[in-house]
Parts: C-alpha cells; structure tokens; sequence
C-alpha cells in the first residue's frame, strides 16, 4: 500500500493532518515529519527520513510539504534516496492527504493517489 508522510513546520500541524486523514483511512501507513528535534518550528532531514523509512514499500510513498523549506528539505531527503519510489506532491496539504489516503487504503497504484491528490488543487470548498 502506498504510504503518506506530512511534512510541516510545525510538528502539531503535521500530526493533525495524519490523525485527520487516519479517521477517513485508518489503514493507510502515514506519519508525521513536523517540526525540528527539540520541537521547534522547522524542518528535520532526520524526521523526514525516518518517516518515510518507517513506512516504505516498493508501492512507494508520497510526500505533502506546506512551505517552501519544507520543500527543499524534502528535496535533499529524496537526493539520498533516488533508487526508492518516493513522489513529492504539489497541492493542498489537508485536502490532498485526505484524498491520497482514501485512494490508498483502496490499494491503488503510486500514480492514481499522485493523481488523486493533485486535482485537490481545483476542486471546490463550495458547491
């Protein structure tokens, strides 16, 4: 199953988004990579690491950053890891999740929950 790891800032804000997403889909293998070791606001090459460590299989893992560092602390993660199917994804951090970890926990493959989280971008909080 395709595994999810959120990347935060702040390490409250990144286990809330897992404990959201783990409500709709309890089975889907996900952790939190939020804030520095001494629970600072930042981002931890090591958190990020062992978060995908704990969690990955060859049907991969996706990562959800919510600001700039993140991202490019991300990116250095992945340099080291370049043999492994990992995917960073570029949409909202809460709703992209939730949407990631449902189609997840249906064992897509890697690409469908990428796809699924991605059209989070455009889909509408009002109908």
């Amino acid at each position: 199953m395709v595994g999810i790891v959120i990347v935060s800032h702040s390490q409250k804000l990144a286990e809330g988004v897992v404990d959201l997403a783990a409500l709709m889909a309890p089975e889907t293998p996900m952790r939190a990579a939020g804030g520095m070791e001494d629970g600072g606001f930042g981002t931890s090459f090591e958190k990020i690491s062992n978060a995908i460590e704990e969690i990955y299989t060859d049907d991969g893992v996706v990562i959800f950053m919510d600001l700039g560092s993140a991202v490019m602390t991300t990116e250095m993660v992945l340099e080291m890891m370049e043999d492994r199917n990992i995917k960073m994804i570029d949409c909202p951090v809460v709703e992209g999740a939730i949407a990631a970890a449902v189609v997840a926990a249906g064992n897509a493959n890697i690409d469908d929950v990428v796809s699924v989280a991605e059209a989070s971008k455009t889909a509408p909080k009002f109908t």
